[in-house]
């Protein structure tokens, strides 16, 4: 993707000790709350931003937002 910039972010050696002494199903549970509470906070916002919107409005916009635009 060209003129796209791309972030590489390094997990912190304590966090990755940390995270790697939990096991699949804890990881998967912590990427699961963060997912829901990166979705509350942009339903939030939008509802905010667009007191007009109806709930079919802001859920499309939340959906393409938590996709990157795929949606």
């Amino acid at each position: 993707m060209a003129g796209r910039r791309t972030r590489i972010e390094v997990v912190d050696e304590d966090m990755a000790r940390i995270l790697r002494a939990k096991t699949g199903a804890e990881r998967l549970k912590i990427a699961n709350d963060m997912f829901v509470s990166a979705r509350r906070m942009i339903v939030s916002m939008l509802r905010a931003e667009h007191p007009d919107w109806n709930d079919g409005q802001i859920n499309r916009e939340t959906a393409r937002r938590l996709s990157h635009g795929a949606v």
